[in-house]
């Protein structure tokens, strides 16, 4: 087997990249292909939170590249499929701890037992983010509609260039249709227009994201969840599959909904 590098990252912190990472690892394991998902936003660690995997967690990945423990040591089978694991960040080290050799070297190792290796990038362009990119045979990059994270977004996609990945798309994640049509939000074609990479999917604002999170279940789980459905729909465009973007509209109030934002507005 010769597995695929999938780096998820974005240029500014909390647009949603973990979540993204989360969503599209148990999809693709869902859809029958094995996954091993690598948190290298070493220091911070949360995507062992959002799998609910937190509490199995005895080897992470800075024991894994100093050899304290052997890869198959470190990797935690997720409770949901046997076709995903996942390689927990270190939280008491710093991103200095693991070099990009050591990264690549890891993701070769990998890619002899996994169809994909995922790596969750931190945000930003310091030393975490190399570590993540240099192994990758190609890049999603996650962005909100906001000029600032748009504009860091910009900024990762130079680096990607000076350094040759040309394997690059784009999720615009937290759309909210109201905000874009009130002219508070940018539009997903001003954000191709800024950023010019293909585009792979757009995420829609979804209120119980945060109770996903706290209960360690990816909204991909969730078959009413919106950006449930949008990230089982990029699921099937990383595997190659035509799928249609979904159109994300502004929900329909109720009557009562309806007086009360009137009287708010």
């Amino acid at each position: 087997m010769s597995g695929k590098v999938l780096t998820i990252t974005s240029g500014k912190g909390g647009v949603g990249k973990s979540t993204t990472t989360a969503n599209l690892s148990l999809g693709l394991a869902l859809a029958g292909k094995k996954v091993v998902t690598i948190d290298l936003d070493i220091g911070l660690r949360n995507l062992d939170m959002i799998l609910g995997l937190e509490n199995r967690i005895v080897y992470d990945v800075v024991n894994v590249v100093e050899k304290v423990c052997k890869i198959k040591q470190a990797l935690i089978k997720d409770k949901r499929t046997d076709n995903l694991y996942l390689i927990a960040a270190a939280q008491t080290r710093d991103k200095s701890a693991v070099k990009p050799e050591q990264v690549i070297e890891l993701a070769n190792e990998l890619k002899k037992e996994f169809d994909y290796i995922i790596l969750d990038s931190p945000a930003g362009i310091e030393g975490g983010f190399r570590n993540a990119m240099l192994p990758a045979d190609e890049v999603i990059i996650v962005t909100t509609p906001e000029i600032s994270a748009v504009r860091d977004a910009d900024r990762v996609i130079g680096i990607l260039e000076a350094n040759n990945k040309k394997e690059m798309s784009l999720i615009i994640n937290r759309i909210n249709p109201i905000l874009v049509k009130k002219g508070d939000m940018m539009s997903k074609d001003d954000v191709l227009q800024v950023l010019s990479i293909p585009l792979i999917g757009v995420v829609p604002e979804d209120e119980n994201i945060v109770s996903y999170t706290n209960v360690g279940e990816p909204s991909i789980l969730h078959p009413d969840s919106p950006s449930g459905k949008a990230y089982k729909n990029i699921t099937q465009r990383i595997l190659g599959k035509d799928v249609p973007f979904m159109e994300i509209v502004e929900k329909k109030k109720g009557i009562l909904e309806t007086i009360i934002s009137f009287f708010k507005e």
